[in-house]
């Protein structure tokens, strides 16, 4: 099992520290299973806040999986239909227990130059720079 370093909007990472999003909706997901999701908070926040473990993953229509986690979402329907128009599938990591770290850290503690567009796997070494 792995662990991925995920860029979030800082008002979704807000929503999965406070429990009120259990899931993260994704395009496609890491091909490796996952076992927790570092959140880095995009801009204005540019920090690792913390990490979150994954309960599983989803794999549904668009419309299916809206149906199907929308009370615990943390998203409106309008964002979650901009964010998947015009795709076939849609993807969910099922959100577990949310840990929000005591000091924040930028990408750079842990060697990675830049935000990912999608996801990143850590390393073990990269991993215990943050806990």
């Amino acid at each position: 099992m792995r662990k991925i370093l995920l860029s979030i909007n800082p008002e979704y990472v807000s929503r999965i520290l406070s429990f009120e999003k259990k899931y993260e909706y994704r395009r496609r997901l890491a091909n490796d299973d996952v076992e927790a999701i570092i959140i880095y908070a995009t801009s204005p926040i540019m920090r690792i806040v913390g990490e979150v473990k994954v309960d599983g993953k989803i794999e549904m229509a668009p419309s299916t999986l809206w149906e199907s986690t929308k009370q615990n979402s943390g998203i409106s329907r309008k964002k979650y239909r901009e964010y998947f128009k015009e795709c076939k599938k849609a993807y969910a990591y099922k959100l577990g227990q949310v840990t929000k770290y005591e000091k924040e850290k930028l990408l750079s503690d842990i060697g990675i130059q830049q935000a990912p567009q999608s996801f990143v796997y850590l390393t073990d070494e990269q991993y215990e720079k943050l806990v």
